[in-house]
């Protein structure tokens, strides 16, 4: 079934649970139903707070309704037919969408066999026999129009497949997503924690977790240096002058957090870094043989997120982001493209990721830069992307006005695709900021401006990465990649050389000292995910050997302790 097919499916399907619900709920108020990417869900106001029980009665109702065939009929009406009828039903929520649609635009309704009527584009299947399996999911809150000075709705969601396998697969997948939670992993691997008492959306790195990110910066760092870039560090607040001048105040104030008084001037918190790399830029004159600049920076930036859109790492207030701007001229803009291209695929080949596909988002209807550097980034955006090789699919009028695109998704364990990797081009701040460069004629010419991320944001990519490898993560990133652990205190000693040995080539280990007996050990190693255990008593420590348990392959033997610590050098470096 294509995505089109499933999504009209999910939709109707959504109909269908409206309809079910008013069946028991007679004086219930609907809002939206829409399909989503996974199913679909109903804003709806009740007489009473559903429980997850609920949700199986009115799934029953449901599955009775697929079973007769229930036709979806579509009628078209005047705006005033359609205002008496919801005022009719009480469907204030209803009363309030209808306003949204445009003078001498359509008015359409559909019907659910003959009792509920909704206000709805379409289209739907033709009868509810089409909905091949549902299953409703969870309940949440939820503002009607997303404001929370509006009335509290609840959400229902559900989903539906083609058929009942395909559905099962679904849940099948859905629970083991709960086993890899990243908030369930980070609190048991002690990785990452938010607390109320700081600021909701506002991430604390635990050691461990600490550990990780200090080897993705690492890595990031030194992966930019090689790849031609500068790196930077810039405040983390500017002067409200520079955000009027981006453009950030006119456009984004709601954003960015509240203005501060600096010696009489008002600063903001800055949800960008661009701002300040212009500024660097713009610090001299720049020449064309100065050109490409490639200058990154994991800049720790700061934006608003309404409460209840906050989840773990994947939504916060605080990021530190993965950002590079490249600034060039016209002539360079194609190979710098094809170069981010196959950064962004090294970058993502050395976490483990294979499935990668790229979105090329076209010029909007309203957007600022003259047709020649619109069709020119276009072009240079499309090449890249066939001589890459990168499979690919046009968003047409995704861009931003300021440019068009590269997104990058990729897929996980579980098949999930997350958007990561952006390509932005960039005609509208080296115009506000007026950068130029002088070209080989002596003249002054505008640079192209390309914004780039290749992970995001390092609290989302960790967050991504915990959930992909369920917290296993591969040896050169795990935060405690060895454990020690002695089958009593006489082989302490012992332990504790292996692990001077272990630290001299920064391998990050650590001795279990505690008085458990040893298959406690191996369960507390083993529940930390740790991916190798190195057992050690009077044999091993006579023969200068380890029994070797990896997390991957299980109980492996005794081996000598020379071999392993090369063995373990070498999945490192090679980042096995």
């Amino acid at each position: 079934m294509s995505e089109f097919d499933l999504s009209t499916m999910r939709h109707s399907a959504a109909h269908v649970m409206a309809a079910a619900i008013q069946k028991l709920y007679p004086e219930a108020k609907f809002d939206i139903g829409p399909s989503t990417e996974e199913g679909f869900y109903y804003d709806v106001d009740l007489p009473k707070r559903l429980v997850p029980e609920d949700l199986k009665e009115i799934e029953k109702v449901m599955k009775k309704m697929l079973g007769q065939r229930l036709p979806f009929t579509r009628k078209e009406v005047s705006r005033e037919e359609a205002k008496a009828l919801f005022e009719s039903k009480g469907q204030t929520f209803k009363l309030s969408r209808l306003e949204d649609i445009p003078e001498g635009e359509t008015v359409s309704l559909y019907y659910t066999g003959d009792d509920y009527v909704d206000l709805c584009r379409g289209p739907h299947v033709e009868h509810t026999g089409q909905i091949g399996a549902v299953k409703l999911l969870s309940l949440a809150g939820s503002y009607f129009r997303g404001n929370e000075k509006n009335p509290m709705l609840q959400r229902i969601y559900g989903t539906a497949f083609e058929s009942k396998e395909a559905l099962q697969e679904y849940l099948t997948r859905i629970e083991e997503a709960k086993k890899r939670d990243h908030r369930k992993i980070g609190a048991e691997m002690e990785l990452f924690s938010t607390h109320e008492e700081i600021g909701p959306g506002l991430v604390c790195w635990h050691p461990m977790g600490a550990r990780i990110r200090h080897v993705l910066e690492t890595f990031w760092k030194e992966a930019h240096y090689e790849h031609g870039y500068e790196l930077m560090y810039t405040p983390h607040v500017g002067r409200a002058l520079l955000w009027q001048t981006s453009g950030h105040l006119d456009f984004y104030r709601e954003g960015m957090y509240a203005n501060m008084e600096i010696d009489g001037d008002p600063y903001y918190v800055k949800p960008m870094n661009c701002p300040f790399h212009i500024m660097i830029y713009k610090t001299r004159p720049r020449s064309y043989r100065e050109l490409p600049a490639r200058w990154a920076e994991l800049g720790t930036v700061y934006r608003y997120e309404k409460a209840g859109v906050l989840h773990g790492l994947m939504r916060v207030r605080g990021f530190t982001q993965d950002d590079a701007h490249i600034i060039c001229t016209p002539e360079q803009i194609e190979d710098e493209i094809r170069e981010v291209l196959r950064f962004s695929m090294y970058m993502w080949k050395c976490f483990g990721f294979k499935d990668v596909k790229a979105y090329l988002a076209t010029r909007p209807a309203k957007a600022v830069g003259d047709d020649n550097m619109w069709a020119q980034a276009m072009h240079s955006l499309e090449n890249a992307v066939k001589a890459e090789g990168v499979d690919c699919e046009v968003d047409e009028g995704g861009g931003a006005f300021y440019g068009p695109k590269i997104d990058l998704k990729i897929k996980d364990a579980l098949g999930r695709e997350w958007q990561t990797s952006t390509i932005q081009f960039d005609f509208n701040l080296p115009e506000r900021f007026d950068m130029t460069y002088v070209g080989a004629d002596g003249q002054k010419h505008r640079p192209y401006m390309v914004h780039r991320a290749l992970l995001g944001s390092l609290e989302r990519f960790f967050g991504i990465l915990i959930e992909h490898y369920a917290g296993k993560f591969p040896l050169w990133l795990a935060p405690e990649q060895v454990r020690i652990l002695p089958i009593s205190e006489k082989f302490t000693d012992y332990a504790r050389d292996l692990e001077k040995k272990l630290q001299a080539k920064h391998i990050r280990c650590s001795v279990d000292v505690e008085a458990d007996p040893i298959g406690g050990k191996i369960r507390r190693g083993r529940d930390m995910r740790i991916p190798y255990l190195l057992v050690v008593g009077e044999r091993e420590a006579a023969a200068g050997e380890v029994a070797v348990r990896s997390r991957d392959k299980g109980e492996e033997g005794a081996m000598k302790f020379d071999d392993v610590l090369a063995r373990l050098v070498k999945e490192i470096e090679e980042k096995q």
